[in-house]
């Protein structure tokens, strides 16, 4: 007997060749009936027999194409219109989009395997995809994804593309970037005059003979620019940090194999993985015994671990199968701070001076992403920025969130859209104080709301006044939410572990406006998305200069030295910092002054001043470099160490951490010309005790306040703290949880601003229907 079901299958299954596989599912079931892509998904009606329907929708789960994600599907039976065969019918676009935009993803094996055969027509081809890889989020014009919508639509297929598309066996069918060195697009070598060198394979070639001659190529590639090099030549590495001003920040190298990245890192199975997955980000590894010997020092100073990745293009892996080189510098090239390059012609402008040529290609980026960055760690978050191979993909919320966005941070931003049971995790979007890294905001998130179908009903921001996304809300014209930025954080990490009701949270943070308009980053809160308590901070110290005590740590020291320990701090200051004697007298006057020194009980802050006090990083040239390296100092197998005193105080409910005791036997110990290691092992380890402490005399006082504890904030990004602190507190009886789906800083803080937004809007919906 002839039966029939329409289903309806949510998720990332557009893009993935999720199509011909209902097809081969259909043929291979003997159903006939349709598939077809819409606004809401994928659409299929089948007819057959009950056991083939099945058999069929048993497969469609358990076989579905590597880059699928099915969210959501519903089935219902209808009626049979005696359908003869199985077709894909033409896309939908009509109505509302609810769906998932498909990520860009690494080049598979078996396209490899066809652009390295000689008899195969795509031999060598530097764009080769199908289904199963290749671009999607950075060329997609407009929703649904098909080929008219993207930035191939100006290459129409040649008669061998166009048969591989039309047909439902073969594995391109549909893939929507399809394409040949006869219709497709093609790269360019050009000068820094824009002059061409070479264009298609000849350019391939000549990239690597300038690549092996010591020149710095600029090479265009998924989701934007990048500058690369030997990253062998020592010489050549510091030209290019010279040329780009670059002068500390670990640089990311690309590894021709794993092999090759195990020569010259600590590569386990699990970062093998990570590595080879379609995903390809960023892994942050520990150097290896043979790293000195064959990369040098320069291209990641001061720390234990390098940034690996391994070649995702078909084009990265043409320039390492021809070339000699086994490593190659792969950085952003676009200027600290500002928006990745990605469009040709401002590129060539801004490159000019930095690279020696540019390897280019005539495919549109219609959408920058940057690189993924991801550590494997026993206790600390996965992600250190969350960008391509993951975004857009969404996140599951328990809650109805629909039209709910929220714009994160300042720092390290990416915003949050909230669509019925789904929130979207932009792009990491880098600092917004600039006006083009502004701009480029605006851009990225109006095309994501308008791919989501996004009515805007509610944006939350950061509470601090000052910060750019507070314009960007307020030009909304639409209910603005403005958010604690520590309560997002711990509510972020509450909403990843799907834990329900209040929950202790530890946050350790560099900056982040408080209610009382000073800057907090070393909490312990109380609460979840409906609201929370503030029960410990650390005690407040002057920042003379506001940011130039960010940017040199030595003058926060030189600070928290002489508001701790007055004139005895002043006179150890001015021993640790002899050339600055001068300024020294400055700084106690503006704090004597209270002049431009605003308050700041931080942990990044914390850090920085015992970096500067220890001789490690006096001045910063890049965010959180202080820090950093600080804790680079140590290993994951560090020995025991005794912590240093602290003082705990209580004012109207509130617990105050004084490290004072501790800042000054630091001071003493450096002077004393002690080693520095015991002194960093016994930093971590007191700001452990001290987290422990606290946490323990408020269970003891607040019994009702449970033992469920969150770690969030950007410091949580130290993998020894965060390790550590979540063992002293497991110790402690107390349940930890940690992030696992965003980064622990500010990149993952938005989802926190949604859900408390959300929330905010479910009891006002619930005041307005008493």
């Amino acid at each position: 007997m002839c039966e029939a079901v329409k289903v309806l299958v949510r998720g990332r299954v557009q893009g993935v060749g999720f199509r011909p596989f209902v097809f081969r599912l259909a043929q291979e079931a003997g159903l006939k009936g349709t598939v077809q892509n819409n606004m809401d998904g994928v659409r299929i009606v089948w007819e057959g027999t009950r056991e083939a329907i099945r058999l069929a929708m048993k497969k469609l789960v358990s076989e579905r194409p590597r880059l699928s994600r099915i969210d959501e599907m519903t089935c219902e039976h209808v009626a049979a219109a005696g359908l003869t065969d199985f077709t894909i019918l033409e896309s939908d676009r009509g109505g509302k989009s609810t769906l998932v935009i498909p990520v860009d993803s690494a080049v598979c094996d078996d396209c490899l395997r066809e652009m390295r055969d000689p008899g195969n027509f795509r031999y060598r081809y530097p764009f080769i995809n199908c289904t199963q890889c290749g671009p999607r989020y950075s060329i997609i014009a407009a929703l649904p994804y098909d080929r008219p919508y993207t930035s191939m639509k100006d290459f129409p297929m040649c008669d061998q593309c166009a048969a591989e598309y039309s047909d439902p066996s073969n594995r391109r069918h549909h893939a929507q970037p399809i394409a040949c060195d006869t219709c497709g697009p093609y790269v360019s070598l050009i000068d820094m005059d824009g002059n061409v060198l070479g264009r298609h394979d000849d350019a391939v070639r000549l990239t690597v003979r300038s690549l092996e001659s010591g020149m710095i190529v600029a090479v265009k590639g998924i989701g934007g620019y990048h500058l690369a090099c030997d990253a062998a030549d020592r010489e050549l590495v510091e030209k290019l940090r010279q040329r780009k001003n670059r002068p500390e920040r670990p640089l990311a190298i690309m590894a021709a194999s794993v092999e090759a990245a195990r020569r010259i890192a600590v590569v386990s199975d699990r970062e093998e993985s990570l590595l080879r997955s379609p995903e390809a980000p960023i892994v942050l590894l520990e150097k290896g015994a043979d790293y000195d010997r064959l990369l040098p020092e320069t291209l990641a100073p001061g720390v234990r671990t390098i940034g690996v990745m391994l070649p995702y293009t078909p084009l990265h892996h043409l320039l390492f199968d021809d070339g000699s080189f086994s490593y190659l510098v792969m950085t952003s090239a676009n200027p600290s701070g500002l928006p990745i390059l990605y469009e040709d012609e401002p590129a060539r402008v801004y490159l000019a001076g930095i690279a020696d040529r540019i390897l280019t290609h005539n495919r549109p980026i219609l959408h920058a992403i940057d690189d993924s960055v991801v550590r494997l760690s026993e206790r600390a978050p996965f992600f250190l920025r969350r960008s391509r191979g993951y975004v857009p993909d969404p996140l599951p919320a328990r809650t109805d969130v629909d039209g709910v966005i929220a714009l994160g941070s300042e720092m390290k931003n990416t915003f949050a859209l909230g669509r019925h049971r789904q929130i979207f995790i932009g792009p990491h979007l880098g600092d917004l104080s600039a006006e083009e890294s502004l701009g480029h905001y605006k851009k990225t998130l109006s095309h994501l709301m308008k791919w989501m179908g996004i009515e805007v009903k509610t944006v939350a921001v950061d509470m601090h006044p000052l910060y750019s996304t507070r314009s960007v809300a307020e030009k909304m014209n639409k209910p603005i939410v403005p958010v604690q930025h520590h309560h997002a954080h711990l509510v972020s990490c509450l909403e990843e572990n799907k834990l329900e009701g209040p929950v202790l949270g530890i946050i350790l943070d560099g900056t982040g406006y408080g209610e009382d308009g000073n800057i907090w980053g070393f909490e312990v809160l109380y609460g979840d998305a409906s609201g929370y308590r503030r029960l410990a901070h650390l005690r407040y110290t002057p920042l003379p200069g506001g940011d130039r005590a960010v940017l040199e740590p030595w003058r926060n020291a030189a600070a928290m030295l002489i508001e701790l320990l007055g004139e005895r701090g002043r006179r150890l200051a001015g021993r640790l910092f002899p050339d600055k004697e001068s300024v020294l007298a400055v700084i106690s006057r503006m704090l004597s002054l209270k002049l431009n020194s605003p308050l700041a009980g931080t942990c990044g802050r914390l850090f920085d001043a015992v970096s500067a006090i220890l001789g490690i990083c006096r001045e910063s040239t890049y965010d959180g470099e202080a820090a950093i390296r600080l804790s680079e100092c140590l290993t994951q197998t560090a020995e025991d160490a005794v912590p240093y005193p602290f003082i705990v105080t209580e004012k109207h409910g509130l617990k105050e951490l004084d490290f004072k005791p501790m800042i000054e036997q630091i001071a003493v110990e450096r002077l004393d010309g002690d080693p520095l290691r015991p002194i960093i092992r016994r930093f971590h380890e007191t700001i452990v005790s001290a987290c422990r402490s606290l946490l323990e005399d408020i269970a003891g006082e607040h019994p009702e306040l449970g033992r469920r504890v969150v770690l969030s904030g950007g410091s949580m990004n130290n993998p020894f703290l965060s390790r550590r602190l979540a063992e002293s507190l497991e110790a402690g009886g107390f349940s930890v949880y940690t992030h696992h789906l965003l980064p622990s800083g500010d990149g993952g803080l938005c989802l926190g601003q949604l859900m408390i937004a959300a929330a905010k809007n479910r009891v006002s919906g619930e005041k307005n229907a008493d």
